[in-house]
């Protein structure tokens, strides 16, 4: 396996992750010190949202990655 392969299913993943726990307004992710600066600005659920988006940027690197150039 390729390193940009490895680099892309570890970016999904990671995605994933983010996308799903915000979705799940899980409490261990959003008591985090650094998702409270968000939770500050945005409010919480702004900052679900952000993660979301974010999660789902994530996953799009993660498919542009994965494929490479061709």
């Amino acid at each position: 396996m390729e390193s940009n392969q490895i680099l892309g299913i570890v970016t999904v993943l990671v995605g994933m992750f983010t996308f799903v726990a915000s979705s799940l307004n899980m409490e261990f992710f959003f008591n985090n010190r650094r998702a409270e600066a968000f939770i500050k600005i945005f409010g919480r659920q702004g900052a679900r949202i952000f993660y979301m988006i974010l999660g789902l940027f994530l996953m799009y690197v993660a498919y542009l990655i994965y494929l490479g150039p061709h």
